[in-house]
């Protein structure tokens, strides 16, 4: 059964993934964790924004972190994000295959 609250939670994590920066940064964070000082410089955004970026995955749980010092250091707490990325890339590769047949079709 399907409660009320489960679509929200479920959209707004779907929400906090929604965003190419921040994929980049899980692609990024893939081979392990990382200080944010290595990330920002990968990405083409204002620190400040990246810094935002990495909270907003933090508190949705994809992200775990830890200070050292000034630095802090991030890691994907939840691998199995990519497991959604990769039915994702599933569905792009089908809808791309149905497009091209659709176009064979008309030649």
């Amino acid at each position: 059964m399907v409660t009320k609250k489960k679509p929200e939670l479920e959209a707004h994590l779907l929400e906090v993934l929604a965003q190419s920066t921040r994929l980049k940064i899980l692609y990024f964070l893939k081979d392990g964790e990382r200080c944010a000082c290595e990330i920002t410089p990968k990405m083409r955004e204002d620190a400040s924004v990246i810094s935002r970026h990495l909270v907003k995955m933090r508190e949705a749980g994809i992200l775990g972190y830890r200070k050292e010092g000034v630095s802090i250091y991030y890691w994907i707490k939840q691998p199995r994000v990519f497991k959604v990325l990769e039915l994702i890339d599933e569905m792009l590769l089908s809808s791309v295959r149905e497009k091209a047949q659709e176009i064979k079709a008309l030649l």
